[in-house]
Protein backbone atom coordinates (compact mmCIF):
# COMPACT_ATOMS: atom_id res chain seq x y z
CA UNK A 1 0.00 0.00 0.00
CA UNK A 2 1.65 3.70 -0.74
CA UNK A 3 1.08 6.19 2.00
CA UNK A 4 -0.67 9.18 1.31
CA UNK A 5 0.11 12.04 -0.18
CA UNK A 6 -0.85 14.63 3.51
CA UNK A 7 1.08 17.58 2.42
CA UNK A 8 -1.13 17.68 -1.05
CA UNK A 9 -4.24 16.74 0.70
CA UNK A 10 -3.53 19.22 3.23
CA UNK A 11 -2.32 22.07 0.24
CA UNK A 12 -6.21 21.13 -1.14
CA UNK A 13 -7.78 22.00 1.95
CA UNK A 14 -5.87 25.32 2.53
CA UNK A 15 -6.90 26.42 -0.82
CA UNK A 16 -10.42 25.29 -0.72
CA UNK A 17 -10.68 27.03 3.00
CA UNK A 18 -9.07 30.32 1.70
CA UNK A 19 -10.88 30.60 -1.46
CA UNK A 20 -14.35 30.49 0.55
CA UNK A 21 -12.28 32.86 3.18
CA UNK A 22 -12.45 31.20 6.46
CA UNK A 23 -10.06 31.21 9.32
CA UNK A 24 -8.27 28.01 10.65
CA UNK A 25 -10.87 28.65 13.23
CA UNK A 26 -14.07 28.92 11.31
CA UNK A 27 -13.13 25.92 9.44
CA UNK A 28 -12.55 23.76 12.32
CA UNK A 29 -15.56 25.13 14.14
CA UNK A 30 -17.70 24.40 10.82
CA UNK A 31 -16.17 20.86 10.84
CA UNK A 32 -16.33 19.98 14.57
CA UNK A 33 -12.44 20.32 15.48
CA UNK A 34 -9.86 22.57 16.71
CA UNK A 35 -7.91 25.07 15.46
CA UNK A 36 -4.75 23.55 15.90
CA UNK A 37 -6.47 20.19 13.90
CA UNK A 38 -6.92 22.50 10.95
CA UNK A 39 -3.33 23.72 11.02
CA UNK A 40 -2.31 20.09 11.10
CA UNK A 41 -3.69 18.60 8.16
CA UNK A 42 -2.73 21.86 6.54
CA UNK A 43 0.96 21.62 7.20
CA UNK A 44 0.62 17.50 6.18
CA UNK A 45 0.87 16.43 9.54
CA UNK A 46 -0.90 12.98 10.66
CA UNK A 47 -4.52 13.19 11.20
CA UNK A 48 -7.52 10.19 11.25
CA UNK A 49 -9.30 9.80 8.48
CA UNK A 50 -12.55 10.55 10.21
CA UNK A 51 -11.30 14.01 10.86
CA UNK A 52 -10.05 14.10 7.47
CA UNK A 53 -13.98 13.41 6.10
CA UNK A 54 -14.86 16.23 8.86
CA UNK A 55 -12.85 18.65 6.99
CA UNK A 56 -13.82 17.83 3.42
CA UNK A 57 -17.20 17.82 4.23
CA UNK A 58 -17.27 21.10 5.98
CA UNK A 59 -15.83 22.22 2.83
CA UNK A 60 -17.87 20.35 0.22
CA UNK A 61 -15.30 17.92 -0.70
CA UNK A 62 -14.99 14.12 -0.47
CA UNK A 63 -12.55 12.12 0.42
CA UNK A 64 -11.86 9.80 -2.29
CA UNK A 65 -9.84 6.08 -1.14
CA UNK A 66 -7.89 4.61 -4.08
CA UNK A 67 -6.20 1.11 -3.71
CA UNK A 68 -3.59 2.20 -6.09
CA UNK A 69 -1.94 0.21 -8.36
CA UNK A 70 -2.32 -3.81 -8.78
CA UNK A 71 0.52 -5.67 -10.37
Amino acid sequence: MRPMDNRGFGTRIRQARQSRGWSQEELGARADVSRPTIARIERGDDVSTATLVKVASALGLTVEINEGDKH
